[in-house]
C-alpha cells in the first residue's frame, strides 16, 4: 500500500513489546504495586548498593523478543553477545555517541553480579531487592527466574529475594526494561508503521507522544538490596495536628512475618520513639497504632516562613515477636497541617502563597537519572530564587529528591505521570487510579508534599473526562484526604469537565507566547480578566501553574523580540502585575513559572533541542529570567513573609534597568 501509514495503538508491536510479559512472566511472577519503604539503615537492617556499572544489550528494533527467545536473562548477558557498560542510576539514551540508543524503542536489558554473604543465611535474614524505577514496563529477573514485573516508569518496585539468591556466592540480576507507549500506557504514546515502502524500509515505525519532554528510558533511580528480621515494619503510615503549641502525631504501623519461616511467632507488638533533629528523645508510645503529643513543638514551615524551616523529627519504630526478632525503621516527620477553603491554601493555620517553578528530572548526559550533585545544586538554587516550592511536572519524582524537599522545607504539588491524556476509557482509569495509589502510598508521610495531581493538561473538554476525573480524584482522597487534590488544566474554562472534581485550580496559560504572539501589553488584561473567572465559576482557590517564554541564552534584542532574553523577561514583568491585582482579590493561591531550567525535548522543527523557557540554562546558569524571578520571589517573601532581602539582590535592580 502505496502513500500510507498506519496508526498503531494496541496492534503488532504494543502486541510484541508489552503483551509478551505475560507470555514470559506465565505464572512466576506477579506484578509490583508496593515498593516498600525506602530502604534505609538501622540496628536491624541492613542496606547494600547496586548502583555502578552494569551490563547492558538492546534487542533489535525489528526482533524486539529476541531476549525472551533466546533467554538472555538465564546467563550473563556477555555470554549470549556483545555488551556495553552502563552506568546505573542514569537514562541510557545520552551515555554514548550511538543514535540507535539515543532513538531506541523496545526493549533494552541490563545485567549484574552482586555477592549475598553467608551471615545473611546464618541470621536468618530476610533479603530485599528494590529499584526505585525503570521506565516503562520492566521484568526483574534473579538467577534465571522472573522475579517481578511492573508498568510504570516513576514509582519503586520491590521484591523479596531471600529464598532465591545463592549465599556465600555470586547472584545474577537481570532487567528487561521496555520504553514503548501506548493510548493505554500512562503517559500515552502511539506507533505509527510507515507502510510506504518507497520512502521507508519495510517495518519501519515511529513513536510518538503526548508530551514536548525526552522519553528517557533505563534504570534511573537507586538499586538496593537489603535486609530485615523475619518479622519486620511492612509501612508506616504518620499524619500530625496542632493543638496550640503542641503538635499530635497520629501513626499505624503495618507489620508482616515472612511465612516461609521455621519457628512462627505466636504475638508481635510494636513501639515507638520519637527524637528531636538533634537526636535527643522526645517522648514514647506502646502500640501498633496511636497518638503522642508533643509538647511546645517544633513545626515543620516552609522556606522563608521561619528561621527554621524543614524541621524534621525521627520516629523510631520498633516491631519484635516473641520468638525473639526485633526490626527498627527511622521514620521522618514534620509537624505540619495542611488547610484550605474557596479562596485560601493554609500551612499551619497560616495562608500561603506559593512561589514556585515547574521542574523536570533533566540533566545532560544522565538525562533522568538521580544525581546527587544536581539534587543540591537544583535545590541551591530554588533557594537563591526565594522560591518555596515546585511541582513534580509531571510524574513522581526520585525519593532522594523529595527527602532534599522535607528537610529544606520546599513544598511540593506532587504530580502523576498522567500527562495530555484523552480517550478517558475504563482500563486506562483504573491503571491511573492505581498509579495514583502507588503514588500515595510512596508519599503519604512528606511535610514537603501539600497537594495532590492527578495529571497535567489532560483533554478535558472531552465528554468522558468528567466521570474519570471523578472517580480518579475520589480514589486519591481515598487514600488520603488530608491533603488538596488537583490536575492542572489547559482547555477553556466553559468547555472542560475536570476542575467540578478537585479542590484547587491549577491552569496553565501562555499569553503572549502560544497565544497573541509578541503582544506582552496584552497579558495583564487577558490573565486576570481569566483567573478571575476560573474562581467565579468554581469558588474554589486558584493559581497559575505554567507560563513563560522561550530564550535563547545570550540572544539580545531592544525592543524585546520573541526568543531573546529580553522578551522572556519582559513577559514576566507583564505577568507580575497581573499576578499583583489577582492576589489583591484574595482567592489567588500562588505562581509557578514554566520552567525552572532548559529541558530536553524530542527532535523537532520548532526547538533547538531543547524546551528554552528555563529560568536557568541546562547547566544551570542563571539567564537573564533567573536574575529578575530573584527579584521578584525575594520582593514577595519580604512583603508575605517577612523575609529578609539578601544584600546582594539590590545591585541586579539597576543592571536589569528595573
Amino acid at each position: 500500500m502505496r502513500g500510507a501509514s498506519i496508526d498503531i495503538t494496541m496492534g503488532t508491536l504494543t502486541a510484541i513489546t508489552l503483551g509478551l510479559v505475560f507470555l514470559v512472566l506465565g505464572v512466576q511472577s506477579k506484578d509490583n504495586t508496593w515498593g516498600g519503604l525506602y530502604p534505609r539503615e538501622s540496628a536491624s537492617r541492613e542496606v547494600r548498593s547496586l548502583d555502578g556499572l552494569w551490563n547492558f544489550r538492546l534487542s533489535p528494533l525489528q526482533d524486539p523478543d529476541k531476549g525472551f527467545r533466546e533467554e538472555w536473562y538465564a546467563q550473563p548477558l556477555s555470554k549470549t553477545g556483545s555488551v556495553i557498560s552502563m552506568a546505573v542510576p542514569s537514562s541510557y539514551n545520552d551515555v554514548t555517541q550511538d543514535k540507535a540508543l539515543r532513538d531506541h524503542i523496545g526493549w533494552a536489558w541490563y545485567d549484574r553480579k552482586f555477592f549475598v554473604p553467608t551471615r545473611w543465611q546464618t541470621d536468618k535474614l530476610r533479603v530485599v531487592l528494590r529499584l526505585g524505577s525503570a521506565h516503562y514496563n520492566s521484568i526483574v529477573y534473579l538467577n534465571g527466574i522472573s522475579l517481578t514485573s511492573h508498568e510504570g516508569g516513576h514509582l519503586p518496585i520491590m521484591a523479596e529475594i531471600t529464598s532465591g539468591v545463592v549465599y556465600g556466592k555470586e547472584n545474577l540480576i537481570t532487567v528487561a526494561i521496555n520504553n514503548t507507549l501506548t493510548p493505554e500506557t500512562i503517559p500515552q504514546g502511539s506507533i505509527t508503521y510507515h507502510t510506504d515502502q518507497t520512502r521507508y524500509p519495510p517495518g519501519y515505525f515511529t513513536q510518538s507522544y503526548n508530551f514536548d519532554f525526552t522519553n528517557y528510558a533505563g534504570l534511573h533511580r537507586p538499586v538496593y538490596i537489603y535486609t530485615t528480621p523475619q518479622t519486620y515494619v511492612d509501612d508506616i503510615s504518620v499524619t500530625t495536628d496542632i493543638n496550640g503549641t503542641d503538635g499530635i502525631i497520629t501513626y499505624s504501623i503495618t507489620y508482616a512475618t515472612n511465612p516461609n519461616r521455621s519457628k512462627k511467632a505466636k504475638s508481635v507488638g510494636c513501639s515507638i520513639k520519637l527524637l528531636n533533629q538533634e537526636g535527643n528523645h522526645v517522648t514514647s508510645a506502646m502500640g501498633c497504632a496511636g497518638s503522642i503529643l508533643v509538647s511546645n513543638a517544633s513545626l515543620w514551615w516552609p522556606y522563608l516562613m521561619s528561621d527554621n524551616p524543614g524541621y524534621l523529627y525521627t520516629l523510631v519504630v520498633a516491631v519484635s515477636d516473641d520468638a525473639g526478632n526485633l526490626d527498627m525503621y527511622p521514620q521522618k516527620v514534620g509537624i505540619r497541617t495542611v488547610g484550605w477553603n474557596s479562596t485560601t491554601l493554609t500551612i499551619n493555620n497560616k495562608p500561603v502563597y506559593l512561589r514556585g517553578c515547574g521542574k523536570h528530572e533533566d540533566s545532560n548526559i544522565r538525562g533522568k537519572g538521580v544525581d546527587y550533585a544536581l539534587i543540591v545544586k537544583d535545590f541551591s538554587l530554588l533557594k537563591w530564587l526565594g522560591a518555596n516550592s515546585f511541582r513534580t511536572s509531571h510524574y513522581p519524582y526520585a525519593e532522594e529528591i523529595m527527602d532534599m524537599a522535607d528537610q529544606e522545607g520546599i513544598m511540593v504539588v506532587d504530580e502523576s505521570p498522567a500527562v495530555g491524556l484523552s480517550g478517558f476509557g475504563e482500563v486506562l482509569m483504573n491503571k491511573h487510579i492505581s498509579i495514583m495509589q502507588e503514588m500515595v502510598h510512596r508519599d503519604k508521610n512528606r511535610p514537603s508534599v501539600i497537594m495532590w495531581s492527578v495529571g497535567n493538561e489532560p483533554q478535558s473538554n472531552q465528554n468522558a473526562s468528567k466521570e474519570y476525573f471523578s472517580k480518579v480524584v475520589l480514589a486519591t482522597k481515598a487514600e488520603d484526604s488530608s491533603r488538596p487534590v488537583t490536575c492542572v488544566l489547559n482547555r477553556p474554562k466553559d468547555k472542560e469537565h475536570a476542575a467540578s472534581s478537585i479542590d484547587v485550580i491549577l491552569v496553565n496559560r501562555y499569553y503572549s507566547w502560544y497565544s497573541d504572539t509578541g503582544h506582552l501589553e496584552l497579558i495583564k488584561l487577558q490573565t486576570v480578566t481569566e483567573f478571575t473567572e476560573w474562581h467565579a465559576l468554581h469558588n474554589k482557590p486558584v493559581m497559575i501553574s505554567e507560563y513563560g517564554a522561550g530564550s535563547v541564552p545570550g540572544l539580545h534584542t531592544d525592543p524585546a523580540f520573541t526568543w531573546s532574553e529580553e522578551y522572556q523577561a519582559e513577559l514576566m514583568i507583564q505577568n507580575f502585575e497581573a499576578f499583583d491585582e489577582l492576589r489583591s482579590k484574595g482567592f489567588f493561591i500562588g505562581e509557578m513559572i514554566w520552567n525552572f531550567a532548559d529541558f530536553a525535548t524530542p527532535q523537532e522543527y520548532n526547538r533547538p533541542g531543547a524546551c528554552m523557557k528555563g529560568l536557568f540554562t541546562r547547566a544551570r546558569q542563571p539567564k537573564m529570567a533567573g536574575h529578575l524571578m530573584r527579584l521578584h520571589y525575594w520582593s514577595l517573601a519580604h512583603k508575605l513573609d517577612n523575609a529578609t532581602i539578601p544584600e546582594d539582590t539590590g545591585r541586579l535592580t539597576f543592571a536589569l534597568n528595573l
